[in-house]
Parts: structure tokens; C-alpha cells; sequence
């Protein structure tokens, strides 16, 4: 992510606060200061001032018998508008649900957030137990399928805004895992990290970028499943094509072109 300390543009307050809220996770029980403190880097006494006035203001919650704050109303009645004001969800949500059913994987849209792939909607096939990721997840951006589409995806303007403030070395490893994404995209139209270069050796998880005219950077259509259900082989035979083919269907319905075509 870009270093924007030294912007005199850049709000830091606001920018904490934000990442405190970034802090909760989809399986949490409640976060106190301290939990909150060691997640987001930030002194204790910064967390606790950020936390009152998220309490305040509706975007947390804190209970009166524990120490421990929660989403609150405001956050959720965000993300919902949020959720609604983004078209090309609805528009998939057919395409993606029936994809779902025939080839039982999870289906999900992924998103860049703080230099991690955040899951941000999932159809699971029914009747099924495929439960294994929940809106919420986040993925790492160099060990995931997600990450490789999304980055596989950026172009040369792109990349140098989401490498900025990396060091040489680490500009160079995501640069190179963009360029071996791009060529798999090119070939196959969706990304695959392998077995144990995967963060989670349990799940095979392949994703396709799509670019919606609402974000002003690509996000990932992934489809997944227990490595037990899910082998190497079914993904190059069927479920490759079929991701594909369900991407390509709602670049033609939105009128969008393949990400990675329009490449600055």
C-alpha cells in the first residue's frame, strides 16, 4: 500500500480509526483494547481513545457486563449500503448460484483491503456443507488464487500505487507473482496456486478477475472447495471452464472486457 504519512492530505486519526475497525474478524466474539491493540499495531491509549468515539458514534458496540466491543449499527447500516450500491453483485448473483449448484464449490467476490483479499459475498451450493469461508475472510496476497487474479490483473500504474512503500525485494516478489498470474489469465483465463504454495494446504481455490465500473481497481470472482472434494484434475477439466464461462457471461450481460485487456 502507498506510504501517505507525510501527505498533508492524509487524515491519521481517521485512518486508525478506520483500521480498528478493520481489526474485527468474521469469527470474533468481541475484541477489547488490548486484542485490538495487538492487531492493529496501535498503542493501547490510542485504541482506547479511537474505541469511545467509535462507541459513540454507533460503529461499535460495548457491552456492560465485559471488557469487549462489537460491530455496531452504524458499521453494519454502512456496509449494507455499501453492499447495495455495487450492481454487478446483484447482476451475478444468478450466475454465480448456479454455478455453485452444478459444480459444488463455493463461489465468492474478493477484494483488495489493506494488501490482503477480503471475501465480500459467497453462494454456496444447496444442499451442501461447504462452509468453509464466510464473508469476512481474509486472504493473503501472495499465497492465494484471489491474490494472484488480483494482482494478475493491475496494470503498470497499478502495481507501482499497490508496491509503493514495499522494499525493492518485496516490489520484485509481487511483481513477478503478478507476471506468472497475467500469463496463466492469458492461457487459461483464471488463476491456481498449487499445493503447498497455497496459505491453506486443505483448499483448492482457483479466481478469475472482473473489473466493475463501481471500483476503481479489480476484484476476483474465486470458486473453491476441500482439497478432498476438489483435486488438481477437476479444476483443469471442469471447473477452470465452468468459472470462466460464468465470468464471461456477466462481462457480456455489464458490458465489461476482461480486466487484463485494458492493461495501462
Amino acid at each position: 500500500m502507498p506510504d501517505l504519512k507525510d501527505d498533508k492530505r492524509f487524515a491519521n486519526t481517521l485512518a486508525r480509526g478506520l483500521n480498528v475497525l478493520r481489526a474485527f474478524g468474521p469469527n470474533d466474539d468481541g475484541l477489547g483494547n488490548l486484542e485490538i491493540s495487538e492487531r492493529t499495531g496501535l498503542p493501547r491509549s490510542t485504541v482506547s481513545r479511537l474505541t469511545f468515539t467509535l462507541c459513540a458514534l454507533g460503529y461499535l458496540t460495548h457491552g456492560r457486563h465485559h471488557d469487549k466491543y462489537r460491530l455496531g449499527p452504524a458499521a453494519l447500516a454502512l456496509g449494507n449500503i455499501a453492499g447495495a450500491s455495487f450492481g454487478f453483485v446483484e447482476t451475478a448473483s444468478p450466475i454465480m448460484q448456479k454455478l455453485a449448484d452444478a459444480t459444488k464449490t463455493l463461489i465468492g467476490v474478493a477484494i483488495q483491503d489493506d494488501g490482503k483479499m477480503l471475501i465480500v459475498k459467497t453462494w454456496r451450493p444447496r444442499n451442501s456443507t461447504t462452509t468453509w469461508l464466510n464473508v469476512g475472510y481474509r486472504m493473503p496476497m501472495l499465497r492465494s488464487s484471489s491474490g494472484a487474479a488480483f494482482l494478475g490483473a493491475l496494470g503498470r500504474s497499478e502495481m507501482e500505487k499497490q508496491t509503493g512503500a514495499m522494499s525493492p525485494e518485496d516490489q520484485a516478489l509481487y511483481q513477478d507473482f503478478g507476471a506468472e498470474a497475467q500469463s496463466s489469465l492469458l492461457s487459461d483465463g483464471y488463476a491456481f496456486v498449487r499445493g503447498e504454495q497455497r496459505f491453506n494446504t486443505s483448499i483448492n481455490a482457483i479466481a478469475t478477475p472482473y473489473r466493475p465500473s463501481e471500483f476503481g481497481e479489480p476484484v476476483v470472482f474465486l470458486s473453491g472447495a476441500k482439497k478432498t472434494d476438489l483435486t488438481d484434475n477437476l479444476i483443469t477439466e471442469s471447473l477452470g471452464p465452468a468459472l470462466v464461462t460464468a465470468v464471461q457471461e456477466l462481462l457480456h450481460i455489464t458490458g465489461r472486457r476482461f480486466p487484463i485487456l485494458s492493461e495501462d
